[in-house]
């Protein structure tokens, strides 16, 4: 009687999945998305230099991965106070400066349009918080000082032209407030983060005599474009997978988990932007780079399968000359 042949669970279980999301928001600028469209070799604004001089020229290439990979819905837990802009990820230390020029946008209280860039999609929700009206930006960053509830909570929000588009009604404020979006997947315990700095009315500057902040720009498809080539989180392998820490690291899809049970050689323990451990998937399986329209790429998907291939080959073989050798 011929062997039962079984199909291995490496094989069924791989899928062309991403290894991670990633964006940013742009309607209003986040820092970093201003930052980043500055130029990060040679930013025009003094709040951006500032920026780039305490986190480095990279991390604002890397401007769509400020992010915790186990947030897990867990954020305020996770991040501490004084490192919200960051999410705890000393990569964007820079954008935890404390400082009212920071490059904002004009708002106004009442309905509005919010658009987040999403270059590599994911289903999820965002929450906005906005800034209490005791809220002083010379001063770190605290939870306490958002409101205590978000202003916008949306799920799966639509798509256009690359953007997450969502409706909300700003609640009324004045001068100078700071807007905070959690963008927490539902398929990954993986979250992304940004500050956006606004102005309600005029900007009368900040403390002793500083003159108002420049208005913030969002980068455009061909800033984007033309910073692709420098910025790690675009390429395929996003680096060393042993170097990888928070904005790099990414939480293994569920059909990832089990082709690692197969081939546990292919993981590499990361170390969380919050400081706890996480596993990170090979982002080589993935391109996460590009706008909606851009395909995910299987980099490392034939390896994976020869060593699935290889293992039930030689289970197959055993088991035939067991049977055959009774």
């Amino acid at each position: 009687m011929p062997p039962v042949r079984r199909r291995p669970l490496a094989l069924t279980a791989l899928t062309v999945t991403p290894a991670a999301a990633h964006g940013s928001m742009t309607d209003p600028v986040s820092r970093v998305s201003a930052c980043f469209q500055e130029g990060p070799e040679a930013p025009r604004s003094a709040a951006c230099k500032a920026a780039v001089a305490a986190s480095g020229a990279q991390a604002f290439y890397d401007w769509n991965a400020v992010n915790i990979a186990n947030a897990a819905g867990k954020s305020k837990e996770i991040i501490p106070d004084g490192k919200l802009c960051s999410a705890g990820n000393d990569k964007y230390k820079g954008l935890d400066l404390p400082r009212a020029d920071w490059p904002s946008s004009a708002l106004a209280a009442g309905d509005h349009t919010f658009r987040y860039k999403g270059t590599a999609p994911h289903k999820g929700s965002f929450e906005l918080y906005i800034t209490k009206d005791s809220y002083d930006p010379s001063k770190p960053l605290k939870w306490s000082d958002l409101e205590a509830k978000p202003f916008v909570d949306v799920t799966d929000p639509k798509m256009e032209n690359g953007d997450y588009v969502f409706d909300g009604t700003i609640p009324a404020k004045s001068g100078r407030h700071l807007i905070y979006s959690i963008w927490q997947r539902s398929d990954s315990p993986e979250a992304f983060y940004t500050c956006s700095d606004v102005v309600f009315g005029k900007d009368t500057g900040g403390s002793g005599g500083a003159a108002p902040a420049p208005a913030a720009s969002a980068p455009s498809a061909e800033d984007i474009a033309a910073g692709a080539d420098k910025s790690t989180v675009e390429h395929h392998g996003h680096g060393d997978a042993d170097a990888k820490t928070g904005a790099e690291a990414t939480a293994p899809a569920p059909a990832e988990e089990a082709a690692a049970e197969e081939t546990p050689g292919d993981r590499t323990a990361a170390q969380g932007s919050a400081g706890k451990p996480v596993t990170a998937a090979d982002d080589r399986l993935a391109e996460t780079g590009g706008d909606s329209t851009t395909p995910y790429i299987a980099m490392g998907g034939a390896a994976v399968l020869a060593i699935g291939a290889a293992a039930m080959f030689a289970t197959t073989r055993r088991r035939a000359a067991g049977r055959h050798g009774r």
